[in-house]
Order: structure tokens, then sequence, then C-alpha cells
């Protein structure tokens, strides 16, 4: 069954509507985050920014589940963590 070409403009509008909500999600997300970390307090240019970004985007890509290692090492063993402790 073939869909006609104005069902499947529909389709593409609605998934560029998604895709927008999805992106400003994720760019609100990592700008809280970045403005946790101080980014928002120096003074750099954009595009030395963006190559910051681009190089640990691939750290982190390079490094799969891996990256998360250290911070799961901040609990030493049997230490209590708070959430991890509800009855």
């Amino acid at each position: 069954m073939r869909k006609p070409s104005s069902k499947i403009k529909e389709d593409i509008a609605r998934l560029q509507e998604q895709l927008k909500v999805a992106e400003t999600r994720e760019a609100e997300r990592i700008g809280r985050l970045a403005l946790k970390a101080g980014l928002g307090e120096i003074e750099i240019d954009d595009a030395k920014l963006v190559e910051a970004f681009e190089d640990l985007a691939k750290r982190f890509r390079a490094g799969g589940s891996d990256t998360r290692k250290p911070h799961s090492a901040q609990n030493p063993a049997g230490a209590s963590s708070g959430a991890n402790n509800e009855a």
C-alpha cells in the first residue's frame, strides 16, 4: 500500500516538529550542565568552545560506558550513597 505524497509530507512535518522539540530539550540540558560547570563565566570564542565540545564528545564516544566508572569510584565499597539506602 502506497502513501500519497500529502501523507508523507504530513509525516515529515510531524517528525521535524518532534526533532525540534528533542533538540531544544537536549540544548537546555547541555546548557544547564555547562552553566553548572561554570562555562557561563568563561570568556571564550564560540569557535573554540565548539571545538572543545567536539573534543569532549569524541572522548565520551571513544570511551563508551567506561567514561562513567571514575564517578562511581567516588563511593568506596560499603559507603552510603544516599539514594540507594531506601528501605
